[in-house]
């Protein structure tokens, strides 16, 4: 992903859950995803997604069942 998407992936990511410690980091290796962590703590990747000339951004987020306890 481009740097500049990264960097407005963070800031919507922070705005939406309204928190400062949710970022987005790139992947070196994948130019189409990156993956979003709160502090230390990987949530999911988000997945760039060009089609038709349409671009969208989709996230993906595992909820353990231990995590819910």
């Amino acid at each position: 992903m481009k740097p500049e998407e990264i960097a407005k992936l963070t800031a919507y990511f922070r705005k939406t859950f309204n928190n400062p410690a949710l970022v987005v980091k790139a992947r070196p290796q994948k130019k189409d995803f990156a993956e979003v962590y709160l502090g230390e703590e990987f949530l999911g990747p988000v997945y760039r997604d060009e089609e038709d000339g349409e671009l969208s951004f989709n996230f993906s987020m595992a909820i353990l069942d231990i995590d819910l306890e």
